[in-house]
């Protein structure tokens, strides 16, 4: 078994859902998020902790992967699992995104992308068949196609010529995958153009995937636009398989695109924003920076059960910040991770109560309130 996917409960006034996921590596609660390991880890976090806080999904990313260390050094250790000491479930990004966001480095054409390594200018070729290659490799629980993501301005022609070819790179990457590997997602894209997204929904979900992604977004369209090509396209997604949005991820994308029946997130809104020193909490971010907690005794917030909360002062936290301290970035990344575990178990409880369009509009209320001094 690659993967398999039930739906548990359904919310009565929006498309909401819960469901039960399984992999190869055991049993997942949707809606899930999945805390970002770019290069093999959780950026200042140690894997048992990533567990501890409650997530059992992370993502890794095979053109990262594939440059630093190399392949042959995951495989070593028998796979990524095995390499980074988390024996839980991995999915894999394709490498696809980069082929948008490394454009000045590469060069794209039917077989894949060709492009120089940022790390050292070597030449590589990654393609449809490489990607599942190394995404099987590396023991991906559930892997991603490879695909060609658009930038946000993209004509209505080049976003025509993106959703073909991302289609007959999907085909071959189902073609390319063999028994080693795990489950298998499909990408959709089409821009902010509704009709292309539909009709590119269409072409995937007639393939045999394991599930179906949205991607292309969140790359500067703004929270307003993707939320309504979210809200338009993701109720059409095949019911029976999970759904994922694919790096969208500040709190009140993820409680709008549940609402809309989106199943699995990622992002590295929680971790990179903590090293810059912004804190997630029930009545908005703050910036810990702000000279406003520099004799602040009070913890990031009340009644938060994080490492940072449970025994630090805002005053603490702004002093290892300004100090440039490792410890900061670790207790800021710890704190973030919980909020957005302990949204996630919120949102569950919600659709399994079958309140979760109160839930979300009084939570929205208190994310989004005029900044004030916190």
């Amino acid at each position: 078994m690659r993967l398999s996917f039930e739906v548990t409960r359904k919310d009565p006034d929006t498309h909401a859902r819960r469901g039960t996921l399984f992999t190869r590596r055991g049993r997942l609660e949707t809606p899930i998020f999945m805390p970002v390991g770019t290069a093999g880890t959780v950026k200042a976090v140690d894997p048992q902790e990533v567990l501890a806080l409650g997530f059992q999904l992370i993502l890794g990313n095979t053109y990262h992967l594939m440059l630093r260390p190399g392949t042959e050094v995951v495989a070593a250790h028998g796979d990524l699992h095995d390499f980074m000491g988390w024996g839980h479930s991995i999915l894999t990004d394709s490498g696809g995104y980069q082929v948008f966001s490394l454009a000045k480095l590469r060069k794209l054409d039917e077989e894949g992308a060709t492009f120089r390594s940022h790390i050292d200018g070597s030449l590589h070729l990654l393609g449809p068949e490489r990607s599942i290659e190394i995404q099987e490799i590396l023991g991906a629980d559930i892997m991603m196609v490879f695909d060609e993501c658009p930038p946000v301005d993209a004509s209505l022609e080049k976003l025509r010529q993106v959703c073909d070819r991302t289609t007959r790179w999907a085909q071959r990457c189902l073609e390319a995958r063999t028994e080693r590997g795990g489950a298998l997602f499909g990408i959709v894209q089409g821009g902010l153009d509704v009709p292309l997204r539909m009709a590119h929904l269409a072409e995937l979900g007639a393939l045999p995937f394991d599930g179906l992604a949205l991607g292309g977004l969140a790359l500067g369209e703004g929270p307003a636009r993707t939320d309504e090509l979210v809200s338009a396209v993701a109720p059409h997604l095949p019911p029976a398989w999970p759904h994922y949005l694919m790096g969208v991820g500040l709190p009140q994308d993820i409680i709008r695109a549940v609402g809309s029946g989106i199943d699995m997130f990622d992002c590295v809104v929680p971790t990179r924003n903590a090293r810059n020193g912004q804190l997630f909490t029930w009545d908005g971010p703050i910036q810990i920076r702000h000279a406003a907690h520099t004799k602040d005794t009070r913890p990031v917030e009340e009644g938060c059960r994080c490492p940072a909360c449970s025994r630090f002062s805002r005053a603490y936290l702004r002093h290892l910040y300004q100090s440039s301290e490792i410890l900061g970035s670790r207790l800021n990344t710890l704190h973030n991770l919980y909020f957005y575990a302990e949204m996630m178990t919120r949102i569950r409880a919600a659709i399994d109560e079958g309140r979760y369009a109160s839930w979300a509009r009084e939570t929205l209320e208190r994310l989004e309130r005029p900044a004030v001094a916190k």
